[in-house]
């Protein structure tokens, strides 16, 4: 089943999830916040996306509020540790596909590319 993660108030969130309802394709919605992401989930998007750098939101208010020491973690576990604290430093949506693909952020051609949708 393709799950959609991110954050229930988020608009981009909200467009992604009418998206797919739009083209009718079955997914689950988890929100960061009531459902944190396992360690080694995130570990692995990272590693899918080419990076932690392609999974957290530096743009965010969130990540501009962090103490400076915070914005350089130099392991996995500091990573995972800091999303754990802040899960909104996690882009959104990210998109999980029924094969495992992860890919972060929504734009209408990208999904259909994504989902093979030629409309």
């Amino acid at each position: 089943m393709t799950t959609v993660y991110g954050l229930d108030a988020c608009d981009t969130c909200k467009k992604a999830r009418n998206w797919l309802k739009r083209f009718e394709l079955a997914h689950d919605f988890s929100d960061y916040r009531a459902n944190r992401v396992p360690a080694e989930t995130l570990k692995a998007w990272a590693a899918q996306l080419g990076g932690w750098d392609k999974l957290i939101n530096k743009a965010s208010t969130t990540w501009r509020q962090l103490p400076e020491a915070r914005k350089s973690p130099a392991s996995d576990p500091e990573w995972t540790l800091l999303l754990k604290e802040h899960p909104a430093l996690i882009k959104r949506p990210v998109l999980v596909t029924d094969d495992g693909t992860a890919s972060v952020g929504f734009t209408d051609n990208g999904w259909k590319l994504r989902f093979g949708i030629k409309k």
